[in-house]
């Protein structure tokens, strides 16, 4: 009834022509991760523009690029004031905390629990993203805007590709803890062991 994929338009495509009536979810943890590479490829752009280099611990930017892509929901009183002075100290332009506005309202967006909050939060962010007016931001609101059917059904549903996601990353690691594997039936039977037993547990 739903499926849950990547942000990808070959994909998309494909459930489209073989599953016509299934309801398609885009993962809401690669959106945020849309909205993380568009901040850090303004913050690139702008040290460039700035300073002729690339960044260095040296500028507040550089130094708290991670600060700025997490969520500001998930900041303590400390963090605030590091990431409120690097917009004050390290931003002239103001042009990194427009972008970053826009990142933190895509998350917001991914949050809400309704349709018709989910379309007034898409309104604020199509004003946040007219207000930065820069490429990065025009990108990913294009991108959403692309995607926003199946926004809404993620907002409805909740369906992500998390549970596959934390799966591939479990035999990755059986991968590496066993330095390799060069027959493939004693991989995938290390791999079929060790999720019997984490069933079993």
């Amino acid at each position: 009834q739903v499926v849950a994929i990547d942000p990808s338009a070959a994909f998309r495509k494909a459930l489209r022509m073989w599953l016509p009536r299934t309801a398609i979810s885009v993962d809401a943890f690669h959106l945020v991760k849309l909205g993380n590479d568009m901040l850090t490829e303004v913050r690139q752009r702008l040290t460039h523009q700035v300073h002729g280099r690339r960044g260095r611990s040296i500028d507040p930017v550089w130094a708290n690029r991670r600060l700025l892509l997490r969520g500001a929901d998930t900041l303590s009183d400390r963090a605030r004031k590091r990431l409120s002075t690097v917009f004050a100290t390290d931003d002239a332009t103001g042009k990194l905390q427009t972008a970053w506005l826009v990142k933190e309202q895509l998350r917001t967006l991914l949050a809400t629990g309704s349709l018709a909050d989910a379309a007034a939060a898409k309104d604020h962010l199509k004003e946040l993203v007219e207000r930065a007016a820069q490429p990065e931001t025009n990108r990913l609101w294009r991108t959403i805007c692309r995607w926003w059917k199946e926004i809404e059904v993620l907002i409805v549903t909740g369906a992500t590709t998390a549970k596959v996601e934390a799966n591939n990353t479990a035999i990755k690691h059986i991968k590496r803890t066993g330095r390799g594997f060069t027959n493939a039936r004693n991989y995938k039977t290390r791999i079929l062991l060790r999720s019997a037993a984490k069933t079993a547990a």
